[in-house]
C-alpha cells in the first residue's frame, strides 16, 4: 500500500515521473475545481497530501533509499500547493506547471537545504517549498495583471 500511495499510483516507476505525477495533478486539480471544491476545502486536502506522503515516504525510505526518485507524491503535493488560491485556467495551470518544475528541478532558495531534513519530511518539504515559491509568483503575476 505504501509503494502505491508513495508512487502515485505507480506514476513514479515511469521515467519522467515526477513531471507525469505534477501533470496528472494539474488535470485532477482542473476537474476538481470546475466542481467547485472551496479554498478552505483545497487547504484541508493540501494537508492531507503532506501528511500521507510523508507517512509514506517515511517507510519507503529504508527499502529505497533517500529521496528516491520512484517517491512522487511530493510532487503531487508541490503541485497542489503551486495553485492554491490561484484562479483556475489553462493559462495558469500552464504557468504553474513549468514554475513548479523549475523550482523543484534546479532547487534554488534554500530548497535543496530542505531536501537534507531526516526521512520522509525532507522528501517533502524541498516541493513544498518549490510550489510555495510557485504560487507566490503565480499570485504576483496576477495581481500585477501579467496573467
Amino acid at each position: 500500500m505504501y509503494k502505491l500511495i508513495s508512487t502515485s499510483l505507480g506514476i513514479g516507476y515511469i521515467k519522467g515521473g515526477g513531471t507525469i505525477a505534477s501533470l496528472l495533478c494539474c488535470i485532477c486539480l482542473y476537474f476538481s475545481r470546475t466542481c467547485g471544491i472551496s479554498p478552505p476545502l483545497s487547504v484541508l486536502i493540501a494537508l492531507i497530501i503532506f501528511a500521507v506522503g510523508w507517512f509514506t515516504a517515511e517507510k519507503m525510505e529504508p527499502l529505497w533509499g533517500k529521496d528516491n526518485y520512484r517517491i512522487v507524491i511530493d510532487e503531487i503535493a508541490g503541485m497542489y500547493i503551486t495553485m492554491l488560491f490561484v484562479p483556475l485556467s489553462l493559462k495558469t495551470l500552464f504557468v504553474g506547471f513549468v514554475l513548479f518544475r523549475l523550482f523543484d528541478i534546479t532547487k534554488p532558495f534554500y530548497i535543496r537545504r530542505l531536501e537534507k531534513l531526516p526521512g520522509g519530511l525532507g522528501v517533502m518539504m524541498d516541493d513544498v517549498l518549490a510550489g510555495i515559491y510557485a504560487n507566490l509568483i503565480l499570485q504576483i503575476a496576477l495581481f500585477v495583471s501579467f496573467l
